[in-house]
């Protein structure tokens, strides 16, 4: 008899060691992310890519904007992090110039936080900067002159930019802003993911999961 429970206790514990051995997923496809039908190609296929599509015009991305500034402090160096605007309307292309613009002045450190703010500022501080005018005046204040700005903003390679920014978030599938596309095969949304803090600890797991994967190939 004390035969028969020893071997039982045995039994019942198996399941339990594989359950540590193998835990769930944290997040499940489907529900806290979604798989592109189609993969996008990345810019470096030796680095898990992590592509940011946001508006300046958009609230939800300046709330995760000082997220994405401390998160990406912590990635390693096997994650390449960019940004790419998302553009369906005149006023979010302008904008996505502006952000190639400054991008191409090596600027782009100084003047994504500006733009963010100056876009989302309650009450009579908010700016539309909608044309090239207005953005030219808020460069200037911010130490770029007006006409390199305005010579770079007319560039064929800031109109490249933009036409290839809207072709990838088309390939990505892009219904809103902000979200993230981690190794041009998942897309994270805070519809998917829930709040900004959530959307990030996602991706993360999306890489872990990729650099596992990578490993054993």
């Amino acid at each position: 008899m004390k035969r028969f429970f020893a071997v039982l206790a045995l039994l019942l514990c198996i399941p339990a060691a594989l359950a540590v051995e193998n835990p769930a997923p944290r997040y499940v496809e489907g529900t806290h992310y979604v798989r592109l039908p189609q993969a996008v190609p990345t810019a470096d296929p030796q680095k898990i890519e992590v592509v940011e599509v946001f508006w300046y015009g958009c609230i939800h991305c300046f709330h995760l904007e000082p997220l994405i500034e401390a998160w990406q402090k912590t990635l390693g160096a096997d994650v390449d992090f960019h940004r790419s605007p998302a553009i369906w309307n005149q006023l979010m292309a302008v904008h996505a110039q502006a952000f190639y613009t400054a991008q191409a002045l090596g600027v782009l450190d100084r003047m994504n936080g500006p733009l963010f703010a100056a876009l989302n500022a309650e009450g009579s501080g908010r700016k539309q900067l909608g044309n090239v005018d207005e953005l030219a005046r808020f460069f200037a204040e911010h130490g770029v002159p007006e006409e390199q700005f305005r010579k770079t903003f007319n560039s064929f390679g800031v109109e490249s930019a933009v036409k290839q920014a809207d072709a990838r978030a088309r390939g990505y599938g892009i219904t809103g802003t902000p979200e993230l596309i981690v190794a041009g095969k998942y897309r994270v949304s805070g519809r998917t993911a829930g709040a900004p803090a959530e959307m990030l600890k996602v991706v993360d797991f999306l890489v872990e999961q990729e650099r596992v994967a990578r490993s054993v190939r």
